[in-house]
């Protein structure tokens, strides 16, 4: 927001207002200056009109370090050009390629309109798409698909311009289009075209494709070929052309699975908000009023729902100013590319008054000055009634070049009317004008709005309506001609939350009980008994929205149910050799950096393959994925989230088309241990998401054994002294490491202490500080717990040493990437693998040898390998299972191997080529940790 600053006139007696004509909407790839009427040709006025893209052009002098928008570069000297509507900064000589288009003819730039996700905005500097300002400082906005960036002021005109990452119901296409965003990238990000450097961290300069990852500048894209090959990332991109999402009124936020901010009910009124902030407000309103300054402030609102909002932009102009600049000023305020000739401004001194009360000021010559000192400051601004006017209908969604016919509408015009001259335009006269509607699309930034129009309407007394309603909306509403055809509805619903274990018999009487489902029309698909979840298939909208409403609300046996729209994958449209990425994402994970994460990678790829494991859990996911014949899987989050996803995955192996995907890891937890033996590292500290895909692209695939550990006590615990029974045997899947003693102890301890205080344990740093302090309460600590454990390897009993902890090893790093086998040489014990089929026994004898363990001082006691484990224990003791405790009562435990090998992926050794257009420079890997294998 600082450029305001950094400008002054050249004439101090002209306002900001001047400067557009009707000529100023034409020819979007030419550029022409021309003075003011009433100047003559030759001398060189402060104002112009030019015909960039609908730029209205000012020449300014700068008083402040100030770049071009076009180029890029430093403006040398005084003079620059500047555009009244979106500031668009220009040196003189680059006014004649300019090739951006203003922000108030975005929407023309549209070929299908995808409305954007908003969410807050990032920490990183970042300019706003609307004003071309910077938005620190702010309150901002971004979009959760796409590289937008707004402030919440401008939010509502941006139009529908987001990424199309699915086909909606009947609509096909195969080939994509390059989707092209403005600024906001890399500063050395370099052109496809003429390889100089088109990126800028000054100002918003340089195009970007949001799927290929190309960037060009703003004169060089357009020679770029339109299909778009989705670069380096095709092979793991989910193609848009293989995504189906039927999805009516739900809105991108339900079809993306995406969360709601807790500021989601302020941007729930983007699409109706135009109120200033108020402290912008009440500045503007102390000096805009002040004689001083020579200027006042007007609100103005664009049509009766901003009355009744009470939602208005603020235009400034000079106290002496003719009727016409005013009208262009209110314009350009709304950004509305239109001649001020056709509308009028309309004044009222109460904002509780309707439009019968307004008074018409507009009934006088243009030139002259009706804005005095008393007049009132609060206008209304109208498109003046027509005869006819020209009216563009849009014959087609899946075009590329997006193809329009204009057509002459008048009072008496019908739908049918219109619909039959399209078609005889379109050479089409053969066609039956009853298989085609006429629909009206609302562009807005937060939602496309459609509405089949009857074939008796009148179209002038519609477009009247609409510019009554608000002339912002005019501005972002086109028509389209479409066949009608009866579209097949298929809505797919993953309802989880449910109880475990139960036949299809009973979960569809929960469903009628608790939903009230109309069998006729719905029907069920997958059931997961293990996850507590069913898939439905829905043939009607109206229906899939009741369900998907009402089921948020519903709570089943004390458990709050879930429910998510699920993307149909046309396998049958995948690429050979594809091989799409299923990513899950633990947004709670390392603090605020799985959040990060989960931003940067849903723009990289297509959204639809993106996965919060916060909604639902990891079956989602992988339903979606059951029929991809070939995917990987990255599981962003600690060893807990891993161990989770392969649980799940586990247990539907069967449903699923590729029952045995890779899974890469990004480190979010504590300890990861199991990323550092992959070489994924220690955590994750920012890294760019483009650089960890090419990772994954290039990772080896390796194989791990995992483990299953039966619990079966033998004696009553304390409530189960009170209820009477034993507890039942506990089966629990393992796949780094089991440990029994003082490890599980401190484990204990720490999971108590975060449970008491969870807002504290949001840092790796931290919880290994609470880690420490647990540790030095027990030192002085003693137990013999080889007395209390009796152990058999492989059917053999094994002696146990002097001990406090028993720990087993599947993996070479424990304890945050200690080694607690050790490296040395030992002829009676093979080299611990990953998958070599054996468990690693170890004991460790207190808190200080532990220690030492960790500072690589020392190893633990080598006891045994082998693969099947039997121990008995006389007294309650401590466990944990990667990482989670809990108190085991007295018992058997036996540990055995867990079914097939799981397939990991293991990060390369060799260092990742400087890509051609990628989004940063990669960062030099680090030293390697542990190899396991």
């Amino acid at each position: 927001m600082a450029e305001s600053g950094v400008l002054k006139q050249v004439k101090p007696g002209e306002n900001a207002g001047d400067g557009r004509t009707k000529d100023g909407r034409e020819s979007p790839g030419s550029v022409r200056m021309k003075p003011q009427p009433h100047q003559s040709p030759s001398s060189r006025s402060a104002k112009y009109h030019a015909l960039a893209g609908g730029h209205s052009f000012r020449r300014v002098t700068l008083t402040k370090p100030t770049f071009c928008h076009h180029c890029s570069d430093f403006i040398w000297g005084l003079v620059g050009y500047v555009c009244d509507v979106c500031n668009f900064m220009s040196h003189e000589k680059c006014l004649k390629h300019v090739r951006t288009v203003c922000s108030c003819m975005a929407s023309t730039l549209v070929r299908v309109p995808v409305a954007h996700c908003f969410g807050p905005a990032g920490q990183k500097k970042r300019f706003c798409c609307v004003c071309r300002k910077n938005l620190e400082g702010t309150w901002s906005l971004r979009c959760e698909v796409c590289e937008l960036h707004v402030h919440n002021d401008c939010a509502p005109f941006v139009c529908s311009d987001c990424r199309l990452c699915h086909q909606d119901g009947g609509l096909d296409y195969d080939t994509l289009p390059h989707h092209w965003r403005e600024g906001n990238m890399a500063s050395g990000a370099r052109c496809e075209v003429c390889r100089r450097v088109c990126g800028s961290s000054d100002v918003l300069a340089g195009m970007r494709c949001e799927w290929c990852g190309v960037t060009a500048h703003a004169s060089c894209y357009i020679t770029i070929p339109t299909e778009c090959g989705l670069g380096r990332l095709r092979n793991m991109i989910l193609h848009p052309s293989c995504v189906r999402v039927c999805s009516r009124n739900f809105s991108k936020m339900h079809c993306y699975r995406i969360s709601e901010p807790p500021q989601q009910c302020e941007l729930d009124n983007l699409d109706d908000s135009d109120t200033q902030n108020p402290a912008a407000l009440k500045d503007n309103q102390s000096s805009g009023s002040s004689s001083d300054t020579g200027k006042q402030t007007l609100r103005v609102f664009d049509g009766d729902d901003a009355m009744k909002r009470n939602q208005f932009r603020l235009v400034s102009i000079p106290r002496s100013t003719k009727n016409e600049e005013v009208v262009e000023a209110a314009l350009k305020a709304f950004y509305i590319p239109d001649d001020a000739q056709d509308y009028e401004l309309q004044s009222y001194t109460h904002p509780d008054l309707l439009i019968d009360d307004i008074i018409n000021r507009n009934g006088m010559p243009d030139n002259k000055v009706v804005f005095k000192d008393c007049q009132p400051e609060v206008w209304l601004i109208r498109a003046k009634p027509k005869e006819t006017e020209v009216l563009k209908i849009y014959t087609d969604w899946q075009k590329v070049d997006v193809a329009n016919i204009s057509i002459t509408v008048g009072k008496s015009r019908t739908v049918d009317s219109v619909i039959k001259e399209v078609l005889v335009q379109l050479r089409k006269q053969s066609e039956n004008p009853a298989d085609f509607n006429l629909v009206e699309v609302y562009m807005g930034g937060k939602q496309v709005q459609k509405q089949v129009l009857g074939g008796q309407d009148l179209l002038m007394d519609k477009l009247q309506e609409i510019r009554k309603t608000s002339l912002r909306q005019m501005n972002q509403t086109r028509f389209y001609i479409v066949e009608s055809r009866n579209r097949v509805v298929q809505v797919d619903l993953l309802v989880g939350g449910l109880p475990l274990q139960l036949s299809t018999e009973e979960y569809m009487e929960l469903l009628q009980e608790h939903l009230a489902v109309k069998s006729h029309l719905v029907t069920v698909t997958h059931i997961y008994q293990a996850e507590g979840a069913v898939a439905l298939q829905i043939t009607c909208f109206s229906e899939a929205e009741r369900i998907y409403m009402l089921a948020k609300d519903t709570s089943i046996c004390g458990k709050q149910l879930t429910c998510l729209v699920i993307p149909e994958i046309l396998k049958n449209k995948l690429a050979k050799g594809s091989c799409p990425l299923l990513l899950f994402v633990n947004p709670k994970s390392g603090g605020l950096k799985g959040r990060e994460i989960l931003y940067g990678l849903r723009k990289l790829l297509n959204p639809h393959q993106v996965f919060e494991l916060t909604s639902g859990g990891p079956l989602p996911g992988l339903h979606t994925f059951r029929e991809v014949p070939h995917f990987r899987m990255l599981v962003c989050g600690g060893d807990g989230t891993v161990g989770w996803v392969l649980g799940v995955l586990e247990s539907i192996r069967h449903k699923l088309a590729c029952s045995e995907p890779a899974i890469s890891i990004v480190p979010l937890g504590t300890g990861n241990d199991l990323a550092r033996v992959l070489r994924w590292g220690s955590g994750y500290s920012g890294e760019d998401p483009y650089n960890i895909l090419v990772s994954v692209d290039e990772a080896e695939e390796v194989k791990m054994d995992r483990w299953t550990i039966l619990f079966d006590a033998q004696e009553m615990t304390e409530d189960g002294k009170q209820n009477g029974f034993l507890e039942p045997p506990k089966i629990v899947q393992m796949n780094n490491y089991f440990g029994l003693g003082i490890d599980a102890e401190l484990s204990l301890d720490f999971h108590h202490a975060r449970e008491e205080e969870p807002g504290k344990f949001n840092s790796r740093f931290h919880n290994k500080g609470v880690y420490v302090k647990v540790g030095l309460q027990k030192l002085s600590h003693t137990r013999n717990l080889h007395n209390d454990l009796q152990l058999q390897v492989d059917k053999q009993n094994i002696e146990l040493p002097n001990i406090e902890g028993l720990i087993f090893l599947n993996i070479p790093s424990w304890g945050s990437g200690a080694d607690l086998w050790g490296s040395d040489n030992d002829a009676r014990y093979d080299k611990p693998r990953i998958d070599d089929g054996m468990l690693e026994v170890v004991g460790v004898t207190g808190v200080v040898h532990m220690g030492q363990v960790q500072s690589g001082l020392r190893s633990g006691i080598r006891i045994a390998q082998g693969s099947y484990i039997r121990i008995t224990v006389t007294k309650p003791i401590p466990v944990q299972v990667d990482g989670e405790p809990w108190i085991q009562s007295p018992g058997q435990i036996i540990i055995s191997a867990a079914g097939p090998k799981v397939h990991m992926l293991r990060k390369s050794k060799t260092k990742q080529k400087k890509q051609a257009g990628s989004l940063k420079e990669g960062r030099a890997e680090s030293s390697a940790s542990l190899e396991g294998a």
